[in-house]
């Protein structure tokens, strides 16, 4: 009997390596004689260097070089050379490329020694004269400056539909209200780092902390000029990344520019403060018009945002996409502008757009709710959408309405009043809380090969990435089940960019993807093996065609009649003990176009607010997910809970703070940004909700990287509406708010 290892809560098969230290991050690669390279970074926000003096750094012993905008090497120099797979619309940032500063803590300088701690202390030594100029950073000093892109990065804000303004206008109940919150960062336990090593025959390889080892490669291959072939990345373990890994950062391109220049291996590593240099979730500002019966129904959806993006690039999210897909509503208008300032680019933060957006759609559908005077769970029930209205196209699978109906069951909901601050245990003002959410569930084009060996071990291999999500995992099970072997037996690699073709690791497509691929390329093994039994005297495969045949318990069988089979190792015997091997790429089907999928989300959140110190905690959360067939739900439930931490972060408590006057985020440490602890989390109910889906890829599997956190802030902020009676349209909801 087949062996299902897909569905089933298996261990993670990397697990043992990561938790005795055999695992290697970027930093922990020993590479012989390697050098140290340490960044200095710029100190104002917006001006010219007028002169950097590297001298006393250079005249201590074992300093190597110290490189600047005026003795870097020559430069490709056009904008394509520097894009990646994640690049917005712009011309992307090149380290060392002039004496301009365009933002606060630019890199200005790498300095390399023979010690991390000689070239740290040498670093401190360069001195630089600045001309500085004015800068703007305040986003909402600049909100007048507002423009629309000509390029999107994302999908373009849907047209408009119906008359929205005109239906406002006439509604009976009116809401109209602005939802704001700050920029944040990603702040994974793992710094960027790279290590570069320039071999002797010109080659070119490179570690890398990053979520797409082959975006790496092409933007190596393009910035120096190199051939693609000649370079070759590395990076088999990622210690969490949340979207900063998407796009290489500088010390990657000031690592390979130094092992390139002094011929040796140079290592770059980030500090904690540096991270916050480069990419975060932009500052926004949405505002929202809805006009509803009394009835409860929508008449009429306005939702109109402002990002904040960097001078040179045009950074969008889909922020307003949100109301054609989680509501019915025949008037909708949306628009999404930027405002440029002197920061560095956004970067995609888990779920970009989708915790931006839905946090404040689901707050002002809960305000409306409280208007109508209707339960918010059932006003969201009675504006059910049954298509994605932003597309125009149907649901290839929607299981919200199951979502609810567990969720609340779980929960308790039915036993929630509906007036605010009805609800209370000593001084614990009792508020009780929800929200729904989706992401879209996409399939990239994504290649893997097999390599089953005469000893009946079998390699899958793709160049993706495991950020801690469980990819090793996944992916192997997947394999173990299609070849119907042990999953002892099977080994998947990843990480390194000679591997077959994968997309960035991202937009919770990973498994729909590359997932997709092992499949079928499993499929193509298994008919190189049944051409090899088709070779053998008197087969009772000779005519078998490869939907007739199975594969279980390390055998092949023909299905209709199992007692007709083969070991794969009798099979493999027959190929002269040479291993079987094949090779796949998986696409979207046209089909998919014809639907629109998306991951679903129902979250229950209650939360005791201190009456007198105004202090919250989250103390229960339910929270209901249809995502497809759930792969793993072990790693799942991982997943969703990692999801729910960081919306409790969210709600409550991230914000990097932007000291105006000088350009710079001030909080930019662990000490002062801060994060859930395990005595801020609760004890969180995951409950994955039945959903077939045959349309949205070969896997029936969608994303659960991002739908675990859109709909938990905003959850979160109705919870504490119902405690209190305030509502907070501004996050995080700190106590000077709510006292």
């Amino acid at each position: 009997m087949k062996e299902n290892y897909t569905g089933a809560p298996a261990n993670r098969v990397d697990g043992r390596a990561k938790v005795t230290g055999e695992a290697q991050y970027t930093a922990e690669f020993d590479i012989p004689e390697v050098a140290y390279g340490v960044v200095v970074n710029s100190s104002i926000a917006k001006g010219k260097i007028k002169r950097i003096d590297t001298s006393a750094a250079l005249a201590l012993p074992g300093v190597l070089q110290v490189f600047t905008h005026e003795n870097r090497p020559g430069y490709t120099w056009l904008d394509s050379h520097y894009q990646d797979e994640d690049s917005p619309p712009g011309s992307p940032f090149r380290p060392l490329y002039s004496k301009e500063i365009m933002f606060s803590m630019q890199p200005i300088a790498l300095v390399v020694a023979e010690t991390f701690e000689l070239a740290r202390y040498a670093a401190l030594l360069v001195k630089v004269d600045y001309e500085t100029q004015p800068h703007e950073t305040d986003f909402k000093a600049n909100l007048k400056e507002a423009y629309r892109p000509k390029k999107y990065k994302s999908t373009k804000p849907p047209e408009p539909r119906g008359d929205a303004e005109g239906a406002y206008d006439q509604a009976a109940l009116k809401l109209k209200e602005t939802y704001i919150h700050p920029p944040q960062h990603h702040n994974p336990m793992e710094m960027h780092a790279a290590i570069a090593k320039w071999e002797e025959d010109g080659k070119l390889t490179v570690y890398d902390k990053i979520q797409g080892v082959q975006n790496s490669q092409k933007y190596l291959s393009n910035a120096f000029g190199l051939k693609p072939e000649n370079v070759h990345v590395i990076s088999p373990f990622v210690g969490g990344a949340f979207g900063s890994g998407l796009r290489p950062q500088y010390q990657l391109f000031l690592a390979v520019l130094a092992a390139r220049e002094l011929k040796r291996a140079v290592k770059v590593v980030l500090t904690r403060q540096q991270m916050f240099s480069f990419g975060h979730r932009p500052h926004s500002l949405q505002e929202i018009s809805i006009g509803a019966s009394t009835e409860g129904k929508l008449e009429s959806v306005q939702h109109h945002a402002y990002g904040e993006t960097s001078r040179f690039e045009d950074y969008h999210e889909d922020v307003v996409i949100w109301p054609g897909v989680l509501y019915h509503c025949d008037n909708m208008n949306v628009s999404h502008q930027l405002v440029g300032l002197d920061v560095y680019t956004p970067l995609d933060m888990r779920a970009p757009g989708g915790s931006t957006g839905i946090f404040a759609l689901e707050i002002a559908i809960d305000e409306m709710a409280y208007k109508t005077g209707i339960d918010p769970l059932e006003f969201r029930l009675r504006n059910y959408t049954t298509t994605d209205q932003s597309k125009g196209l149907p649901h290839s699978s929607k299981e919200l309405k199951e979502c609810y109906r567990q969720g609340a069951e779980r929960f308790g909901w039915d036993k929630r009043s509906m007036a605010p601050r009805s609800m209370k245990e000593g001084n614990q003002l009792i508020g009780w809380g929800m929200a729904h959410g989706a992401w879209e569930a996409k399939q990239q084009e994504a290649s893997a090969k097999a390599v089953l060996s005469p000893e009946g071990k079998l390699t899958v291999s793709s160049a993706t990435a495991d950020i801690g999500t469980g990819t090793y995992t996944v992916m192997s099970q997947i394999a173990a089940e299609t070849m119907g072997l042990p999953l002892e037996n099977v080994t998947f690699l990843l990480g390194d960019s000679t591997l077959p073709t994968s997309p960035l690791e991202g937009g919770s497509w990973t498994v729909a993807s590359v997932g997709s691929a092992v499949k079928l390329v499993c499929q193509k093994l298994q008919e190189e093996l049944l051409k090899l039994a088709q070779k053998m005297e008197n087969s009772s495969f000779k005519d078998a065609q490869p939907k007739e045949v199975s594969f279980a318990n390390g055998q092949m069988f023909l299905t209709q009649a199992p007692a007709s089979s083969i070991s794969l190792l009798a099979l493999l015997q027959q190929n002269e003990g040479k291993p079987v091997e094949a090779e796949a790429t998986q696409k979207p089907e046209k089909e998919q176009k014809k639907y629109s999928s998306y991951s679903h989300s129902a979250t229950f959140v209650e939360v005791q607010v201190d009456e007198d110190l105004g202090t919250i905690k989250v103390t229960r959360v339910v929270s209901a997910i249809a995502a497809g067939r759930i792969i793993n739900p072990k790693t799942g439930r991982s997943q969703i809970l990692g999801g729910t931490v960081w919306g409790i972060g969210f709600a409550l408590q991230e914000h990097t703070v932007m000291d105006n006057h000088l350009g710079r985020f001030v909080n930019h440490d662990l000490d002062k940004y801060h994060l859930p602890v395990n005595a801020d989390t609760p004890a969180t109910d995951i409950i994955f909700v039945e959903e077939k889906d045959e349309v949205v890829n070969p896997l029936g599997a969608k994303g659960l990287g991002e739908i675990g956190i859109v709909s938990v802030a905003p959850a979160i902020a109705n919870a504490v509406f119902h405690a209190t009676g305030k509502r907070i349209r501004e996050l995080p909801i700190t106590l000077d708010k709510l006292l």
